[in-house]
């Protein structure tokens, strides 16, 4: 199946942990360590133990104050993409600052999807050879359409699908393996980020 019909077709449990791998693959570009959404993973695998969703998700915002003023637009919203690493920090603040309070509902769903939008358009504007092609370019890949793309959008398009087919009728276990999928994701882009640093000095 297509990363749009996985989406279409995941229950809550499954939507929130992929919108949460989406957002953990992109700390590095919040400037966060690898650990600080590491207490999101623990209430989605076990919700009845310790702090809620909620609880640990304003604790992971308290880590990043100057990010929230105003959500403004959703990740992946709007018609055009700026170029550049500045686009893509927007978007991974976006993905922090309009989760939802509760893991649950419409509202999950909309986040997940536009997480997954968001995800992709990182990797796009953060890939050195990515095809001038147009902002509807990611719809076309999540919709099954991979002629022409770029590696490090194929291979963050390969992570959404691996996360997704993990956490369908899985338990615990699958959302370990997504963990750590989503923890390979999060090296490869915080090397790509410091390669760029790098490239500027």
């Amino acid at each position: 199946m297509s990363l749009v019909e996985l989406i279409a077709q995941a229950d809550e449990r499954a939507l929130a942990a992929s919108g949460l791998a989406c957002l953990d693959r992109c700390v590095p570009l919040l400037g966060g360590d690898d650990e600080v959404l590491r207490p999101l993973w623990t209430s989605l695998a076990d919700p009845a133990a310790g702090e809620t969703w909620g609880e640990c998700l304003e604790r992971a915002r308290a880590k990043f104050p100057a990010l929230f003023e105003e959500p403004g637009e959703e990740p992946g919203a709007g018609s055009g993409e700026e170029p550049g690493e500045d686009r893509a920090v927007q978007l991974a603040r976006r993905m922090l600052a309009t989760a939802p309070a509760v893991p649950a509902g419409a509202e999950v769903r909309e986040w997940a999807d536009a997480c997954s939008v968001a995800a992709l358009r990182i990797h796009r504007l953060l890939e050195v050879m990515a095809p001038a092609d147009g902002a509807d370019a990611i719809d076309s890949r999540r919709a099954g359409r991979t002629e022409g793309i770029s590696p490090l959008v194929a291979a963050e398009l390969r992570r959404q699908i691996a996360v997704l087919e993990l956490l369908a009728g899985s338990g615990a276990g699958g959302l370990r393996q997504v963990l750590a999928v989503s923890t390979e994701g999060r090296r490869v882009l915080r090397a790509v980020v410091s390669r760029r640093a790098r490239g500027r000095s």
